[in-house]
């Protein structure tokens, strides 16, 4: 399977993805850290991929959502940004019920 492909398919299939350095209990990044830190605080399952893992991804995703930086969160399919934005909307309280919301959705369609 070509990279963007699995890159597709793991967007399409994790409503809510975070694709880190490490993984969300031993991250390898301060950024990573706090990204997943704001994640798991706002109580919901989501899914990683840990690029250091996986250097294909690596490498590629970046050129895919146009963004240069790890972590980067997806939602729905959607690039949501990187560790400050995260953490802006985690701060303004926006992070939590946009992952909630997910989270029900996808509890509900399963």
């Amino acid at each position: 399977m070509e990279t963007i492909d699995k890159i597709k398919q793991q967007i399409s299939e994790n409503p809510i993805l975070i694709f880190m350095k490490g993984s969300p209990k031993l991250p390898s990044c301060g950024f990573s850290s706090q990204a997943s830190q704001a994640l798991m605080s706002c109580g919901e399952q989501f899914a990683y991929v840990d690029i250091l893992q996986n250097p294909d991804i690596r490498a590629e995703l970046p050129k895919f959502a146009n963004w240069p930086t790890f972590p980067q969160l997806w939602v729905e399919g959607e690039l949501i940004g990187g560790c400050d934005i995260i953490m802006e909307m985690y701060q303004q309280g926006e992070l939590q019920p946009l992952i909630k919301e997910t989270a029900e959705k996808h509890k509900n369609a399963e």
